[in-house]
């Protein structure tokens, strides 16, 4: 007995002398997350597809660039699922293998990536839903922008254009909604109907498009153009790359001037067409700002700490701490103040050769 009493008060001294180390010891079995070093932790973003462009031109350099300015020592471990939920999947598992010290999830599909929040917690990695909310309990924190507002600014816009241009009330809308995996397209469609079914224009045909293809937003608007022709008064599009689709099928059909069509993310040829009048307006969303908020956030929770949210998102029973950004509806009036004045774009980037006279038209040099 007094071996054993002995030993134990052996194993405690040692524990004193090396408490970090016990501290961070993991069981025989424990499956949890091993310790981690937070000077040269491991970070993983994901990323959901490549078709919006904004991915890698402003949230994955923001992102990055925020990591290793706060800590030098840390890694970005990052894939884009190419829109492809068993893909997005797969790398998640990756990365836990390899052991990042947090996920910062951009979800394929809020649904299915709960599988991959449910697995990082049975690791000890906690998870940052980005940009789109995640089914599950187990998250950390939750970053966005206004997803219904943006729904109502598009919506208000292609309607107070309408009124400019005299179209009767009557007069018919298509509807090329985002990615039906997508809860962000759920909120945008469901926002947007709610202005528009009181706007006394007709919505005449409405389609969710997969992957938010733009290739597939421009077959489909092809096909409403032969069916419905002039009476297409205007197209909410949910986003800048169904934008461009829709208005590739609209001046194809020989539709001149192409009908009030609306986007998001203040994409750089959306800009572009903005300033070209073919494209009514966009949404610029503070996407920088909040993949730096994504990465401050992800800092703190390899240090140990709790990101403190401006308020908080109820999902699946829990409260999450969360921010929600504001989204400003962009178009030709207020193009150079928002985006290029801000310097989320640059006039290099806009102003190239086929747009320079559009760009000296409206006042950006």
């Amino acid at each position: 007995m007094k071996a054993i009493r002995a030993g134990a008060l052996l194993a405690a001294v040692a524990c004193v002398l090396a408490l970090v180390g016990c501290a961070n010891a993991v069981a025989p079995g424990d499956t949890s997350h091993p310790a981690v070093d937070p000077q040269h932790a491991t970070i993983g973003l994901l990323l959901p597809d490549s078709t919006n462009t904004r991915y890698e031109s402003a949230d994955r350099p923001a992102f990055e660039s925020r990591i290793h300015a706060k800590c030098p020592g840390c890694t970005v471990a990052y894939q884009n699922a190419s829109a492809d939920a068993a893909r997005q999947q797969q790398q998640a598992e990756s990365m836990l293998a390899q052991g990042v010290a947090v996920l910062v999830l951009d979800a394929v599909d809020g649904q299915a990536a709960a599988s991959i929040v449910n697995e990082a917690a049975a690791k000890g990695v906690p998870v940052i839903a980005y940009d789109r909310i995640i089914n599950s309990p187990d998250l950390s924190f939750f970053v966005s922008a206004d997803n219904d507002q943006v729904g109502v600014l598009q919506a208000q816009s292609l309607v107070a254009r309408l009124h400019e241009l005299g179209v009767p009330k009557g007069g018919g809308i298509l509807m090329v909604n985002g990615s039906p995996t997508d809860n962000n397209a759920v909120l945008y469609k469901k926002a947007a109907l709610s202005v528009l079914d009181e706007s006394g224009y007709t919505v005449l045909a409405k389609y969710d498009t997969p992957d938010w293809a733009g290739s597939e937003a421009q077959t489909w608007v092809a096909g409403q153009i032969t069916q419905f022709g002039n009476r297409i008064a205007g197209v909410y599009a949910a986003n800048d790359g169904l934008a461009e689709g829709a208005i590739a099928a609209l001046q194809a059909a020989g539709m001149s001037p192409v009908p009030p069509t609306t986007g998001q993310d203040a994409e750089v040829a959306a800009v572009q067409r903005i300033l070209a009048g073919t494209q009514y307006m966009t949404v610029y969303k503070p996407i920088r700002r909040q993949a730096t908020i994504a990465a401050d956030a992800a800092l703190t929770l390899v240090n140990g700490g709790t990101p403190a949210g401006t308020g908080t998102t109820k999902v699946a029973g829990k409260t999450v701490p969360s921010v929600t950004l504001t989204p400003v509806a962009v178009t030709v009036k207020n193009v150079k103040k928002v985006v290029i004045d801000s310097g989320f774009h640059t006039v290099d980037q806009i102003c190239t050769p086929a747009y320079a006279s559009y760009c000296k038209e409206h006042g950006i040099s």
